[in-house]
């Protein structure tokens, strides 16, 4: 969710004294998918007796239960983002399903001493690999950040990888609730195989 946030301002800083190249500006343009189907009813009538047929069982969806099991996510939130230096950036999360269910739709603004960050981030299940898929898309950098993740336990984790100055730069993200109104999400980031640092916290409640 919300940790979209630090995946995305840590590929901006690769232009900052983090990374050290810049990073630019992407507009992301949204694709609407319209679908009309039609059915009907038939009757089969044969010697005065009308026979009907029973509909077929109806089967799973694949990747329906992973992804009811993101629905907590459904709804707006407010947010503070804690950075270890101390500085401090305050934030709305929107989440809704995309078409059909099988995608979840994310949108995020913040703003503060940190910076200003807004974004997209679009979740899934991709049934080859049998884990979720993020995307994320934002203000500060061209393309998407794609990450991987799965549930470990109660915990959402989700692994990704950017390239920094030649250097290949691990990102992992944890997001879990304390209660159905309140969730955290915490970024991590280690380099050339060196121990994780924390990026950023965020505290979220639900309106």
């Amino acid at each position: 969710m919300i940790n979209s946030m630090y995946r995305r301002r840590l590929r901006m800083r690769q232009s900052s004294a983090w990374f050290g190249s810049s990073l630019r500006r992407i507009t992301f343009f949204g694709l609407t998918l319209i679908a009309v189907t039609a059915g009907g009813l038939g009757m089969l009538r044969q010697n005065s007796e009308t026979k009907s047929t029973q509909p077929p069982e109806a089967k799973a969806k694949p990747g329906a239960a992973e992804m009811k099991r993101l629905g907590f996510y459904i709804g707006q939130w407010t947010y503070t983002e804690t950075y270890p230096k101390g500085g401090v950036n305050h934030g709305v999360y929107t989440s809704k399903p995309g078409p059909g269910g099988n995608s979840l739709l994310n949108t995020f603004h913040s703003q503060g001493p940190v910076g200003d960050f807004e974004g997209m981030l679009v979740y899934t299940w991709d049934l080859t690999d049998g884990k979720y898929k993020a995307y994320i898309f934002g203000n500060d950098f061209p393309g998407a950040l794609v990450e991987t993740g799965e549930f470990e336990g109660e915990k959402l984790v989700f692994h990704g990888e950017i390239g920094a100055g030649g250097a290949k730069i691990q990102l992992r993200n944890v997001t879990w609730l304390t209660s159905p109104e309140k969730l955290i999400s915490e970024a991590y980031m280690s380099k050339a195989g060196a121990p994780e640092k924390l990026l950023v916290r965020v505290e979220a409640s639900r309106q």
